[in-house]
């Protein structure tokens, strides 16, 4: 009898319960993949731990209109076939809303087709143009968006500094992957209209580690400077093949390299370089009316206080990206839901959003946002990145 007694009672509360299970609210999936591995797995694996930091922030804020957000995360290895595959899981078989990521530009662009064909809104946190460069050449965009300056911002931003230091003549040396043609076009095009003139370019693979030669051309090229467009540790051994050779010339590098990760790999010879960068890298420098001020010092506060990802990963000018990118797809899911298409119209609707990274005004012709006024140029003194003179 006392045993029929605990079985009913045992029945009973299952009951009393089962409803309040059947509430609990769907989550919404977010695809996110990255290189966690391979040769971009310096900047990959930090941009996947502050997409989970983003969006515990976000879940404990009340999520999405009560519904959590789940991210289901991909490795692409550093590699496009991979990245492409992954885009085609996320879509047919985890059923995400949106995509955030790749780390590469080349994986971007081999994901690019795939996810304007699903008409899956994606937002990127690659360095290149193409991604959300339409015409015959690059396809359509309509619904891929991306997180970190563009090349061409980058390059404007860099040219005005030489135009400012009075740097007329320089020499270019750029990976042969795409990103670094996307920034040796944009530094081509973009030369007379600051008034700067190209008298050398050499170019070496991504995965190169001695670029001497190269460097030897130029240097008989007689530049007043060197710039030099890669990501990875491609970038510091050209300042270090620099030291090596006698060639005693600023170097200028791109926006993807100001991390505390190029100064230890570059070593002394790190010492006097340049490159554009997000505010992010100089936050005691900001002036208090900056907008951005605030959103960077919570950010960093979550970063190294809360999280003490900077113990393996200390902050560097890519650690913003997938920040900007979920937070702005987080927004417009509030207003316009998860419909595919509505979600996209709303993320392109994207006016003043005060990130991390700047301050993002999207537009059907543009799916960045950002402009010259959102980076600064850094350099490297005793050791560590401040605002360049």
């Amino acid at each position: 009898m006392k045993a029929r007694l605990i079985a009913l009672i045992a029945v009973l509360v299952l009951l009393t319960n089962a409803p309040a299970w059947g509430k609990q609210p769907e989550p919404i999936k977010i695809g996110a993949f990255f290189a966690l591995s391979g040769p971009a797995a310096a900047i990959g694996t930090p941009t996947k731990l502050v997409a989970e930091m983003v969006v515990d922030k976000i879940n404990k804020e009340g999520g999405i209109n009560g519904r959590p957000l789940l991210l289901v995360i991909g490795d692409t290895e550093s590699d496009p076939a991979k990245a492409a595959a992954i885009a085609k899981k996320f879509i047919h078989q985890d059923k995400v809303a949106a995509i955030i990521g790749p780390t590469r530009t080349d994986t971007g662009m081999n994901v690019k087709k795939i996810v304007e064909e699903a008409g899956m809104p994606t937002f990127m946190t690659v360095g290149g143009d193409p991604v959300i460069m339409g015409g015959e050449k690059f396809g359509s965009f309509h619904y891929v968006f991306k997180s970190p300056q563009r090349s061409s911002v980058a390059v404007k931003r860099l040219y005005m500094y030489l135009q400012d230091n009075k740097i007329t003549n320089v020499a270019l040396l750029t990976a042969s992957d795409s990103f670094g043609k996307d920034g040796e076009g944009w530094l081509e095009n973009l030369a007379q209209e600051y008034g700067i003139t190209i008298v050398a370019k050499e170019s070496f693979g991504p995965r190169d580690t001695d670029m001497t030669a190269q460097l030897t051309k130029l240097k008989n090229a007689d530049p007043q400077a060197i710039v030099c467009w890669t990501i990875g540790p491609a970038g510091a051994i050209v300042a270090k093949n620099m030291a090596q050779i006698g060639l005693n010339l600023p170097l200028f590098q791109c926006h993807g390299l100001p991390d505390p990760k190029y100064i230890e790999l570059a070593g002394k010879a790190a010492e006097g370089n340049r490159m554009p960068a997000t505010k992010l890298m100089a936050p005691d420098q900001l002036a208090d009316d900056d907008p951005q001020k605030p959103v960077i010092l919570e950010f960093i506060r979550l970063y190294k206080d809360q999280y003490k990802f900077d113990r393996q990963f200390p902050i560097n000018t890519h650690s913003g990206y997938a920040w900007d990118a979920i937070m702005i797809v987080a927004e417009a899911m509030k207003k316009a839901g998860t419909d595919p298409k509505a979600l996209r119209d709303a993320i392109e609707q994207t006016k003043g959003y005060v990130g991390v990274s700047g301050i993002y005004n999207l537009s059907p012709e543009d799916h960045n946002g950002l402009g010259v006024d959102s980076m600064i140029i850094v350099q490297v003194k005793d050791g560590k990145f401040v605002k360049a003179d």
